[in-house]
């Protein structure tokens, strides 16, 4: 039994210790995009980012990512950045590049960006929003899984409004 429960301590501890928090810098973000461009989080400095992690056979995935679209339509003009970053492994480049078709914000692969201080992506879909200094606002693993337009107004739209 205190194997079982130093374990259970234990592999708390390594989670919560890897573990940010909304309000402190955001871990950096960098990707090469579908379109051939370069991406970094902090490049975006001066943006409010939106970064969303999901997977074309994710069915709660696609069904957010019309969500993403109007609320990226709506507000690009206005400094907002969303990426989307495939957690497909198995699938071409080009399957995802044609899926994307539908929508106007950039995508990358997994394998084409460093995410690493996020720690292992477990679930998805998952949704991080970023202000403009920076500052992780809406960290995905404290939030329920999916978002929709309602929440981005109510997250990202006053982000947007500060200056």
């Amino acid at each position: 039994m205190r194997l079982v429960v130093g374990l259970a301590v234990g592999l708390f501890i390594s989670i919560t210790a890897t573990a940010f928090e909304t309000g402190k810098p955001a871990p950096p973000v960098a990707a090469k995009l579908l379109n051939g461009e370069q991406f970094s989080l902090e490049s975006a400095k001066g943006q409010v980012v939106v970064i969303n992690f999901w997977a074309t056979w994710c069915a709660p995935c696609r069904k957010e990512m019309p969500a993403l679209e109007a609320y990226y339509r709506k507000h690009r003009d206005a400094g907002l950045k969303v990426i989307a970053i495939s957690m497909d492994s198995g699938i071409s480049q080009a399957n995802v590049r044609e899926f994307m078709t539908d929508y106007s914000f950039p995508a990358a692969m997994q394998r084409d960006a460093d995410f690493s201080g996020y720690g292992k992506i477990w679930r998805i879909p998952l949704t991080f929003v970023i202000d403009r200094k920076g500052i992780l606002r809406r960290d995905g693993f404290a939030e329920e899984a999916g978002i929709d337009e309602a929440d981005l107004e109510k997250t990202v739209t006053p982000l947007l409004r500060a200056k």
